[in-house]
């Protein structure tokens, strides 16, 4: 008998800005990844205030999800899925993000979407806003640094909500929100970025600036919860957090310490926030160390309070080490980086694979929070390369995804709450960090290349048919 609830929701997760293209039909305005180059593993992407035509805008066309999504739908099906994480393109309901009125093919589009998946049965788990600010707002406001931005996000939130609201039963807010305590945050999240052009390793931070947008961000976050358990008591709003997972690297307590104050900014501040309505007391003495003076409103104690969220869900890829001492390899990955464990192996990234890690986790965030947990990404970015038979044999990412799910059955016996697992990339797609087609996460191979060439052509890869039968024993043969 499989340890996971007979209502898990099992299935995959993308991100409109990765997989839609079709970035200027239907009366679609320009976002921030609208504007980003593509890179690779050792060359940033860039950023441009304009599309310039010698450069490779990856997201123009990504792997067309907007002219596929039947196609790609009925493939999500095909492989069992309950449930599919995916995202709305804010510019594709307000083009600048300032207008008054929705762009009405915008919501059309969704509504197809929905529609399709309600029709396989496949249940919606939709992000309202996942790494893609409107550039006008960027250019305008400097993006979230301004409060103006709260009033246009709800905006925007109340016309989905009322549109979709037969369709769509569990809304995420913000992706992987706590990026903005980190640097590339200021792309990522916070589009505090007017004026820059250059590559994204050269975004000049000023952290004082992206915590301010983070506070405006939370605020808008739970105004959007709030709103929603008011008028939609249906929904179920959860949160989304990147999560870094990181261990001392020494039993040495000056690194214990470090560690632990490195998990409290990274991982807990932002969830502390939607989860228990309240700035955490530690983020006071890291503020004021870091000359940080948030300005904040009357009221925004009381929808920070009132506006908390029903469950927690987060990325999870790979794990580090922290420590005060010197001459310890560093580590790449998953934007936040850090020291190297010397007892994991990486990916063709150099992200640490950690599976054990994932369990802890697990077990961390629910004993710290007591409410229903989703991983709503995990996977494993790699080179796939065709056999002599044509096909994709990811023998590599069926052992990855194998032995987290086994580490989240020994969380579920452990006793946390586990509501559902939709991995990242569940077909190939445009990656956020690096600009690229060549690191491939999916189920579903997509014949589109770093050089923008493809027929864009759909294949089933060996993993595709391994999750297949992990669903269908609803975890119990992987």
């Amino acid at each position: 008998m499989s340890v996971f609830r007979d209502d898990f929701l099992w299935g995959g997760a993308c991100a409109a800005n990765q997989f839609e293209g079709a970035w200027d039909v239907d009366g679609k305005g320009p976002s921030v990844p609208d504007l980003c180059t593509n890179g690779s593993h050792t060359s940033p992407k860039w950023v441009t205030p304009a599309v310039r035509p010698d450069r490779l805008y990856p997201s123009h066309e990504a792997i067309d999800f907007y002219h596929h999504y039947e196609e790609d739908i009925a493939l999500f099906a095909e492989m069992g899925f309950k449930c599919f994480r995916t995202s709305i393109n804010w510019t594709r309901i307000f083009p600048t993000g300032m207008e008054a009125e929705p762009n009405e093919k915008g919501l059309e589009f969704y509504d197809r979407v929905f529609d399709c998946c309600k029709r396989h049965g496949i249940e919606p788990l939709v992000t309202i806003s996942h790494y893609e600010l409107p550039y006008a707002l960027v250019e305008k406001y400097n993006g979230w640094a301004s409060r103006e931005l709260i009033g246009l996000f709800m905006n925007y939130c109340k016309v989905i909500f009322e549109r979709y609201k037969d369709k769509v039963k569990y809304w995420l807010t913000f992706n992987e929100i706590n990026t903005a305590t980190m640097p590339l945050g200021a792309i990522l999240n916070t589009g505090t970025i007017q004026g820059f052009e250059g590559s994204t390793a050269d975004v000049p931070d000023n952290k004082a600036e992206r915590f301010q947008a983070l506070h405006h961000m939370l605020v808008a976050g739970a105004e959007a919860v709030r709103y929603a358990h008011a008028h939609y008591p249906q929904f179920q709003m959860g949160c989304m957090i990147c999560f870094l997972t990181s261990y001392p690297m020494t039993c040495d307590p000056a690194d214990v310490v470090a560690n632990q104050k490195e998990m409290q900014v990274r991982n807990w501040f932002c969830s502390d926030v939607h989860v228990r309505g309240e700035y955490p007391s530690y983020m006071k003495r890291y503020l004021a160390e870091n000359g940080i003076a948030i300005e904040m409103q009357p009221e925004d104690a009381a929808i920070l309070k009132e506006g908390t969220v029903d469950f927690y869900t987060f990325s999870y890829y790979m794990s580090s080490c922290v420590t005060t001492h010197p001459d310890v390899e560093d580590v790449g990955g998953n934007i936040g980086g850090g020291k190297k464990n010397p007892y994991l192996k990486a990916s063709d990234w150099g992200w640490q694979i950690d599976p054990i890690g994932l369990r802890y986790t697990l077990n961390e965030i629910y004993d710290r929070y007591r409410i229903p947990l989703m991983v709503v990404e995990n996977g494993l970015g790699a080179y796939d390369t065709k056999g002599e038979d044509g096909k994709v044999h990811d023998s590599y990412r069926i052992d990855y995804l194998r032995s987290h799910i086994e580490q989240m059955a020994e969380a579920v016996r452990d006793g946390v709450d586990l509501m559902g697992y939709t991995p990242w990339g569940c077909i190939d797609l445009v990656s956020a960090s690096t600009g690229e087609m060549a690191k491939r996460y999916g189920f579903i191979y997509v014949n589109k290349f770093d050089d923008g060439t493809g027929d864009l052509s759909r294949e089933r890869k060996d993993s595709f048919y391994w999750y297949k039968n992990v669903i269908a024993t609803n975890g119990e043969q992987l």
